[in-house]
């Protein structure tokens, strides 16, 4: 008898063993990070987790006045590198209520797929890039322009056309089509 329950222990943990094995790590995660103080959720699209990030109001304003509502709420997968209300405030006085109009839609929508990568990129991947790179990734964004990923001081940097850098801070938090990179600076294509 208590040879049975020994062996049926055993191919209990085996199965579970099999079955943990079969899930992507990122799955296994208890939860994403919280961004904006809100927690994200892996089975939610990414326009459902950023509208309850208090740090990505301004990301949500702009992502609605472009239409671009339903684009992220898609199958993807989609990385969205996504600015923070912080790095919005960094641009120009003005500068977003004049992208927020409508007449403005069309560099409005321009910036904004500047920041989106077709497929799932975690951090593991740009680095894996990086390296393959040499110390720099290129990545075509949606919007048909080109972000380059490099590492500094351990950790992942874009840079946008112009020159200017931002930061990767939250990392993987992942969605159910795909990743948003939480970013310390607006990125913007020539």
């Amino acid at each position: 008898m208590n040879v049975r329950r020994i062996s049926l222990a055993i191919a209990e943990a085996l199965c579970a063993m099999l079955i943990l094995s079969a899930i992507p790590a990122h799955a296994m995660q208890k939860k994403d990070p919280e961004v904006g103080g809100a927690a994200m959720f892996p089975t939610k699209n990414i326009v459902q987790n950023a509208v309850n990030s208090k740090d990505h109001t301004t990301l949500v304003a702009a992502v609605k006045a472009a239409g671009l509502v339903e684009t992220l709420e898609g199958p993807g997968p989609f990385t969205v590198f996504a600015p923070t209300n912080e790095a919005f405030d960094k641009l120009p006085a003005g500068t977003v209520q004049t992208l927020l109009k409508p007449e403005n839609k069309s560099q409005l929508v321009k910036i904004l797929t500047y920041h989106v990568v077709a497929g799932h990129l975690s951090t593991r991947d740009l680095m894996k890039q990086i390296k393959a790179g040499n110390g720099k990734a290129m990545l075509k964004t949606v919007s048909g322009d080109m972000l380059t990923a490099t590492m500094e001081h351990g950790k992942i940097m874009l840079t946008d056309e112009k020159g200017d850098m931002a930061t990767i801070t939250i990392a993987n938090v992942y969605q159910s089509n795909g990743v948003i990179q939480v970013i310390n600076t607006v990125l913007l294509p020539n």
